[in-house]
């Protein structure tokens, strides 16, 4: 532990605060993304910029490239969930088909394959696999946050339970501490998205 504690003190010094920082507005964000409050794409924004930088120098390029597109998700998330189906209604937990998950599950394959067999052959990432398939999977699960599709916890699930190892492994403990809370808290996302989908379900029921 007390080997840890030093290791996490080192990093943060590193850093200069950067990685804490990036830290702090990621946790903010899931927590706010749980109760479904708008400002956790602000959160997001900040943190996104932070960690892109962090992860070139770490040599996890798609993990940047990531964080970019977490950063354009955030805004776009913001307005998504500003202006819900109609305007005077938020934007409604939804339920999306097996067929369009499937489908998604499968395109990301391919691309991580892809994506993997060029970053082994043109670059020095880290894990070139394993970047690649939690990059994809994480542009997918990131669009499924801002439509507010009920899914996208479980694949945050598997997501953060990989980056937990890649981050650890490239010495960026702060980070991976962080994937671990995450993935203690998305089963709190889950029940709590699953019943506001099942609230709403009961009110157009009753609505009929």
């Amino acid at each position: 532990m007390e080997v840890l504690l030093a290791t996490l003190t080192e990093q943060v010094r590193a850093y200069s605060g950067l990685e804490s920082t990036a830290v702090l507005f990621a946790v903010l964000y899931l927590v706010l993304a749980i109760r479904q409050n708008i400002w956790c794409w602000i959160c997001a924004m900040v943190s996104t910029a932070i960690f892109a930088w962090i992860f070139v120098v770490a040599k996890l390029y798609m993990e940047s490239v990531l964080n970019v597109f977490y950063f354009i998700m955030a805004i776009y998330g913001w307005f998504v969930w500003h202006s819900g189906e109609s305007a005077d209604d938020d934007l409604p937990v939804s339920v999306w088909s097996r067929k369009t998950h499937f489908t998604a599950i499968l395109v990301i394959a391919v691309l991580s394959a892809t994506g993997g067999f060029l970053l082994t052959r043109y670059s020095d990432a880290a894990y070139p696999y394993a970047d690649s398939a939690t990059t994809f999977a994480a542009i997918w699960a990131t669009f499924l946050v801002a439509r507010k599709v009920l899914e996208n916890w479980w694949y945050w699930l598997v997501i953060d339970a990989v980056s937990v190892v890649i981050y650890w492994s490239r010495d960026l403990e702060l980070t991976a501490l962080l994937f671990v809370a995450y993935v203690a808290m998305i089963p709190i996302g889950l029940v709590s998205w699953t019943r506001s989908y099942r609230t709403q379900q009961n009110s157009a029921g009753l609505a009929i």
